[in-house]
């Protein structure tokens, strides 16, 4: 075994964990997930049969990641954020057949306290602040916040504030690394020169 597992987590037969992972305490790791490499998955972490979590992801302390969730390499998802995998759940009524697929893109932040309602995509580096619910797809670089969840600006890759419009066409330079973003019809996208 080349990951850590601390005593009092649980590590179902056949889960797949890639060499350099965390598995913190009072963790659960169901048989069927499929985890990367140097994942880091904090205290009271639970995770389902149908998940995939990318190389490099950071999974803070309370943070269940049910069934039909899947995080690309380097996503952050922050302390106690919650994601969901029925949209009309009750008791009484049996909608496992329902579940609908959340995509996380790569190096996505999800903040603490935020909630994804299932059958959305995150779009790569995209930041969700803390206590935001997200109930719609959101676009690549995209900075949202709020309940319902609500567009606000554009984020880096290295995780600062961009400053272009919120539509239109524009081009900024990341201050901290010099990366060239470019918006056009809607979208940022990340210049490579």
């Amino acid at each position: 075994m080349d990951y850590q597992v601390h005593e009092s987590a649980i590590v179902d037969e056949g889960a797949q964990i890639g060499s350099g992972s965390r598995v913190w305490h009072f963790v659960h790791v169901c048989g069927g997930a499929r985890v990367g490499r140097n994942v880091s998955m904090g205290q009271n972490v639970f995770v389902g049969n149908k998940v995939t979590i990318g190389d490099n992801c950071k999974i803070q302390n309370n943070v269940s990641v049910y069934d039909n969730v899947h995080l690309e390499e380097g996503v952050f998802c922050g302390p106690s954020m919650v994601f969901t995998n029925v949209y009309n759940p009750r008791s009484l009524i049996e909608r496992k057949d329902e579940y609908r697929e959340t995509l996380v893109k790569r190096g996505a932040t999800l903040g603490a306290n935020c909630t994804i309602v299932c059958g959305v995509t995150i779009g790569a580096y995209a930041f969700v602040g803390a206590g935001a619910v997200v109930n719609k797809d959101v676009p690549d670089y995209a900075l949202i916040v709020g309940v319902p969840g609500k567009q606000i600006g554009w984020m880096s890759e290295f995780g600062e504030q961009l400053d272009l419009p919120m539509d239109g066409n524009g081009e900024v330079r990341c201050a901290h690394t010099g990366a060239h973003y470019v918006l056009h019809d809607g979208r940022v996208t990340k210049r490579s020169d």
